[in-house]
C-alpha cells in the first residue's frame, strides 16, 4: 500500500499564495499588493522590497538557492534564467543573501535568441520580463535543486509581445471593460471586476522510456513518421475509462502529488480512448493562472514520467490510425462576486442578459471563425483536424436543444415562451435512483460546444499554450459586447433594444450553430454551403492573424498591433517549414539508415532461403511471392526517398516565411506520406526480429 497523503496539508505548500502573503507581510504592504493585483494600482519601489525580501526568505525557507523570471515565448514552451539569491562576498568571505523589488518586478533575458517574426534582430538583444503578480509564485524542486519561480510577461526593448502572457493579459483588461458596461446595463453596480475562468483539460500518451529510445522518430519530433497499424487499435473502446494499471497509477499518484504542492487543483484523471492515452483535468482557475498551470502541468508529466522509466508524449499525433490528444479549453466568464455570465438559470428563455451574452458570443464565433481556428493552428494539430477525427476543422457552435429551441423561437416569433425542462431519468432498475437529467445533450463532434455555464472549446492542441486561444475567444468577445453595449445605450428604450439585438444577433448568425454530427461529410458541404471557412492546414489558417478585419480588432482593444500579428504570422510560417523539414531530414535519416537496410537483409535472407528451397527439389512459390511483393515495395520505398531528398533539399533553399511553408505543406508532406505508405507495408512482411524499432504494438500495449 502507498503512504497516505493528506491533500489539505500539502496543497499550495510550495506557492507564495495569499495565506502565505497573509501571514508573512506586513499589513500595509499586504494591502497594497492586493491593490496592484485586483485593481492594477502601481506597486511602489519601498513595497516591492518588502514583498521581494519576505519571498527570498519563504524561498529558502523551502531550500532555494536561487530564482527565475519563468515566462513563455514564442517556442511552444517556458523558459528560464536562474540567479542564485547570493550577492558579492563580504570582507569576511561570507556572502549575503539578497533580493530586491527592481530583481521581482524586472528581468532582462536576451530578446534576439527568441522567434520574434523580424520585431528582433539579431544585434538588438535587449528584452524584458515583468512580474506578473496576479499569478503566484511557486518553488519548484528537481534534480537542480529548489528554484523560486517568478511568473512573468516578457516584452521586447520597444514594448512589443514577444510572448503567450502579455497580449493574454490584454485581452483581460478588454473583456473585463466590456463586460462590466454589459453588466451595468442590466443594473449590476456591485461587480467591480469581470475574469474569464478556464479550465484546461489535458491528454498526453506514456509509453515505456526504452522502447522510446530505440525510435528516432519520436526522439526527434515526437511522433511516429513510420509505423504500421498493430492487429487490434481501440476499436474495442476497453482502454477507455478502463482499470488504470499500476504503474500508470503510480505515475499518477506522484504528479498529483507534485502539482497539489504547487497549488495546481489536479482533479480529474482517467484512460482516454486510445491505448497508452490519458487525461488530467484541473479546476477551474482564472485564465493567466489556468494558462500558467497547465505549463506547469506539462513540464510535471514529462518530468515525473522519467522517474518512472516511461516517456510523456505531448504530440497531438504520436501515432497514426489512433486517437490523437487536445486540450480542451473550457470558458467561462466571472464576476468577483461569483456571477457566471453564462450561466443560463433555469428559464434561460426569461434571462435576457444571458440571451445577450449568449448572442454576442455567437456573433463573435461567426465574425471571426477564421482567428478562433489560427488561435488552435499547430504543425502536430494537422494530424488531427478535420482529417482522421474530430473535431473538425470547420468551426461551429451546439447549442443543445434547449438553447436551440429559445433560439428558434425568438427567429421565428420574435418572442420565447418556454425552455425545454430535464426529465427524470429512468434508469428500470428498482434499485437505481432516478434523478433529474439535464436540458440537452452534448455533441463531442463540435469544436465550440455550450456545456451547461460554460463554452468548450475542443480544438486546441495538446501540447500547445492555451494563451492563443483564450486571448482570441477574450478579445472577439470583448468586440461583440462593446458592439452591443454602443447600441443598448443610445437607445432611449433599452429594454426593446435588448431584445431586437438578441433577436438581431440569433438571426444574423444562426449558420454557426450546429448541433449535427461534426465528423460527417455532409456536414462538411453543408458548411461549405453556409459559407463557413474550412482551414485544413496551419498553413491555411495563419493568413486569418494579418487580415484588416484581424488588425482592427486587436488594434482597437490594444491586444496586438499590426507589427506583432504580422511577427506572429512570420513565426508561424517559420515553424511549420522547420518542423516540416526536421520531420523529412528525420524520415531520410531513419530510412536510410535503418528501415530500407533491414528490408534488404531480409531480401537476402528470404533470397537464400529461396535457392536453399529449390536445390533440395522443393517447391518455393510462397517464399519468391514474398521475395517479389519485398522488392517491388522496397523499390517503391526507394523512388519515394530519392524524391523526398530532392524536394526537401529544394524547400530548404527557399526563403523563410509563408512561400517556403507553403511549399513544404503542398510538395513535401505528400512526398512523407509516399515515402511511408511502402515501409509501413514492408514491416508487416519484414520478420519482426530483424526489424530495428519497436512497432505500435510494442510501445501502445506493453506499458
Amino acid at each position: 500500500m502507498g503512504e497516505f497523503i493528506d491533500v489539505k496539508e500539502i496543497f499550495g505548500e510550495n506557492v507564495f499564495n495569499d495565506s502565505a502573503m497573509k501571514a508573512r507581510l506586513p499589513k500595509k504592504v499586504y494591502q497594497e499588493l492586493k491593490k496592484t493585483m485586483e485593481e492594477g494600482k502601481d506597486l511602489d519601489p519601498v513595497t516591492a522590497d518588502v514583498v521581494a525580501h519576505e519571498m527570498k526568505e519563504w524561498a529558502i525557507e523551502k531550500g532555494a538557492t536561487h530564482y527565475t523570471h519563468w515566462f513563455q515565448p514564442l517556442t511552444g514552451s517556458t523558459a528560464e534564467k536562474h540567479d542564485s539569491f547570493i550577492s558579492a562576498p563580504m570582507k569576511d568571505g561570507k556572502v549575503l543573501m539578497n533580493f530586491s523589488g527592481k530583481e521581482l518586478i524586472k528581468g532582462e533575458p536576451d530578446a534576439s535568441s527568441f522567434p520574434s517574426g523580424g520585431l528582433r534582430a539579431t544585434f538588438e538583444a535587449r528584452g524584458y520580463t515583468a512580474w506578473d503578480c496576479t499569478s503566484p509564485a511557486f518553488v519548484r524542486k528537481d534534480a537542480a535543486g529548489a528554484t523560486l519561480c517568478i511568473p512573468t510577461a516578457f516584452c521586447s526593448y520597444t514594448g512589443e509581445a514577444l510572448d503567450q502572457k502579455t497580449p493574454l493579459l490584454r485581452s483581460m483588461q478588454a473583456i473585463n471593460t466590456q463586460s462590466l458596461r454589459l453588466l451595468r446595463i442590466f443594473g449590476n453596480t456591485t461587480s467591480k471586476k469581470v475574469t474569464p475562468s478556464v479550465g484546461l483539460e489535458q491528454e498526453y500518451f506514456l509509453i515505456d522510456k526504452e522502447k522510446y529510445l530505440h525510435r528516432k522518430d519520436l526522439v526527434f519530433t515526437s511522433r511516429t513518421l513510420f509505423g504500421a497499424m498493430p492487429p487490434k487499435g481501440q476499436e474495442m473502446d476497453d482502454h477507455y475509462f478502463g482499470v488504470i494499471r499500476e504503474r500508470i497509477g503510480a505515475f499518477m499518484k506522484d504528479v498529483n502529488e507534485e502539482l497539489w504542492k504547487l497549488g495546481v487543483s489536479a482533479k480529474t484523471q482517467h484512460n482516454e480512448a486510445a491505448p497508452a492515452q490519458h487525461e488530467l483535468a484541473p479546476i477551474y482557475a482564472e485564465v493567466n493562472v489556468a494558462v500558467d498551470h497547465n505549463q506547469i502541468i506539462m513540464e510535471t508529466l514529462k518530468r515525473i514520467a522519467n522517474h518512472h522509466g516511461l516517456v510523456c508524449l505531448l504530440h497531438e499525433k504520436p501515432f497514426a490510425g489512433v486517437n490523437g490528444s487536445g486540450k480542451h479549453n473550457n470558458w467561462s466568464l466571472t464576476t468577483d462576486d461569483g456571477i457566471n455570465l453564462l450561466d443560463p438559470g433555469k428559464t434561460p428563455h426569461e434571462n435576457m442578459q444571458f440571451l445577450l451574452v449568449l448572442a454576442c458570443v455567437l456573433k463573435a464565433v461567426d465574425i471571426h471563425a477564421d482567428l478562433l481556428r489560427e488561435s488552435a493552428a499547430d504543425v502536430g494539430n494537422d494530424h488531427r483536424l478535420g482529417a482522421n477525427e474530430a473535431p473538425p476543422a470547420i468551426i461551429s457552435v451546439y447549442l443543445g436543444e434547449q438553447l436551440h429551441d429559445v433560439m428558434n423561437q425568438l427567429i421565428s416569433t420574435g418572442s420565447a415562451n418556454h425552455s425545454i425542462k430535464g426529465e427524470r431519468l429512468a434508469t428500470g432498475v428498482k434499485t437505481l435512483p432516478d434523478f433529474a437529467k439535464d436540458a440537452t445533450d452534448r455533441n463531442r463532434t463540435s469544436p465550440f460546444a455550450f456545456t451547461g455555464n460554460k463554452f468548450e472549446f475542443r480544438m486546441v492542441g495538446s501540447k500547445d499554450s492555451g494563451g492563443e486561444p483564450n486571448t482570441v475567444l477574450n478579445t472577439i468577445v470583448a468586440e461583440a459586447f462593446c458592439e452591443a453595449c454602443d447600441y443598448i445605450e443610445a437607445a432611449e428604450d433599452k429594454d426593446m433594444a435588448i431584445h431586437d439585438l438578441i433577436e438581431k444577433y440569433f438571426m444574423e448568425h444562426e449558420r454557426i450553430v450546429f448541433d449535427g454530427n461534426g465528423y460527417s461529410e455532409e456536414w462538411v458541404e453543408e458548411a461549405k454551403r453556409r459559407g463557413l471557412p474550412n482551414l485544413k492546414t496551419m498553413v491555411d489558417a495563419i493568413p486569418a492573424l494579418t487580415t484588416e478585419k484581424a488588425v482592427a480588432l486587436f488594434e482597437k482593444f490594444g491586444v496586438f498591433t499590426r507589427a506583432e500579428l504580422e511577427s506572429r504570422a512570420e513565426i508561424q510560417y517559420e515553424t511549420y517549414a522547420k518542423v516540416i523539414n526536421i520531420e523529412a531530414r528525420s524520415m531520410i535519416d531513419i530510412a536510410s539508415k535503418q528501415l530500407i537496410s533491414a528490408a534488404i537483409k531480409y531480401t537476402k535472407e528470404l533470397a537464400d532461403t529461396v535457392i536453399a528451397v529449390k536445390n533440395c527439389g522443393v517447391e518455393a512459390s510462397v517464399q519468391e511471392e514474398i521475395l517479389k511483393e519485398t522488392s517491388v515495395l522496397l523499390a517503391e520505398a526507394r523512388n519515394a526517398l530519392t524524391d523526398l531528398i530532392e524536394l526537401d533539399a529544394k524547400g530548404a533553399k527557399l526563403e523563410r516565411g509563408k512561400e517556403q511553408a507553403v511549399f513544404f505543406n503542398k510538395e513535401v508532406v505528400p512526398a512523407m506520406e509516399a515515402l511511408r505508405a511502402p515501409i509501413d507495408k514492408l514491416e508487416m512482411i519484414v520478420e519482426k526480429d530483424m526489424w530495428p524499432m519497436p512497432s505500435y504494438g510494442d510501445m501502445i500495449f506493453e506499458v
